[in-house]
């Protein structure tokens, strides 16, 4: 990793850890769209656990939980993972969840083909570079079991927002300090090519544009 990009990533999660301590819950309390059609799918594959990346303070492992699934929850704040082991401890789903702190752009901890599912709701937005950002994917096929599902959820290149944002090198953008990629349709093809894509789908919630994506390790 160049030092320029330690440099954005080292910034980008104290700035997330510094968010996260202002606002509890940034996010809300309720589950992101993408986590109801995750836990559909998820089920419908008789999977009852998950690896959730960027899992923030825990709105989408808590519901997870609540559907009945194990899940081992990754973010890289420290601040994020309390909350969501606190409320996780408040609603008695404690044996349902585990929260650990992981940096993403390091490898995966599981081995190889151990994991039956992962879930990733606005992760791959993040500040990844490009190679990064295949890095992290092909980790994550890496850890899948054969017939694994990857569930994620990316903003739209048709999000209005993505106009506001200041251009930056690498495909990403900036906006009161936190750093995105937007995602076009040949992105999400592109990630896509070592896997089996199951669903591409574009969606709305609130006032965000989205592409819903679901991929099988073949």
């Amino acid at each position: 990793m160049s030092t320029g990009h330690v440099e954005l990533a080292r910034a980008q999660q104290e700035r997330w850890d510094s968010a996260y301590a202002r606002r509890p819950q940034l996010h809300g309390p309720e589950p992101s769209a993408a986590a109801h059609r995750a836990a559909e799918r998820f089920g419908a594959a008789g999977i009852d656990d998950v690896l959730e990346l960027g899992a923030g303070h825990g709105r989408d492992a808590l519901f997870l939980a609540r559907q009945g699934f194990s899940v081992h929850a990754t973010d890289f704040s420290e601040t994020a993972l309390d909350q969501l082991r606190h409320e996780a401890q408040r609603e008695g789903l404690d044996d349902r969840v585990t929260a650990a702190l992981h940096d993403v752009r390091d490898p995966l901890p599981p081995a190889d083909a151990t994991v039956n599912a992962v879930f990733a709701n606005l992760l791959l937005n993040m500040a990844f570079s490009a190679s990064e950002l295949r890095s992290l994917v092909s980790e994550i096929h890496r850890v899948l079991c054969p017939g694994g599902v990857f569930v994620y959820a990316v903003w739209s290149t048709q999000d209005a927002c993505s106009q506001h944002w200041k251009q930056l090198d690498d495909g990403l953008s900036v906006h009161d300090g936190f750093v995105g990629r937007f995602f076009d349709e040949d992105l999400v093809r592109e990630l896509a090519e070592p896997w089996q894509l199951d669903e591409l789908t574009p969606y709305d919630e609130g006032r965000r544009v989205l592409w819903r994506v679901a991929l099988s390790k073949q």
